[in-house]
């Protein structure tokens, strides 16, 4: 594993982080412990319970009720294609 100090991780963060994402260990020493940088994978349900503290039985019931509401404003020609320009969906 390479160790850095933080200032060599702020001062090469885009070069630390790519080095990381290729799979290099990579840590950072801080107060005499090693913090190791690693990409870890996201899932929505995993934001869904650490931001909003939603549990997996309250997340299926937003999704369903978001599902209902995207299928309501498809039917009523309120829904949009999203194209890939924001802005020309913001136009409109």
């Amino acid at each position: 594993m390479t160790t850095i100090t933080p200032t060599q991780a702020r001062v090469n963060l885009s070069s630390v982080l790519r080095r990381a994402l290729k799979g290099d260990d990579i840590g950072i020493v801080v107060g005499g412990q090693v913090v190791a940088l690693r990409p870890v994978e996201i899932l929505s349900r995993d934001y869904a319970e650490r931001e909003y503290g939603l549990t997996a039985t309250q997340m299926k019931v937003v999704a369903k009720k978001l599902h209902a509401k995207a299928k309501k404003a498809r039917k009523a020609g309120k829904s949009k294609i999203f194209t890939g320009d924001i802005e020309a969906l913001l136009k409109d």
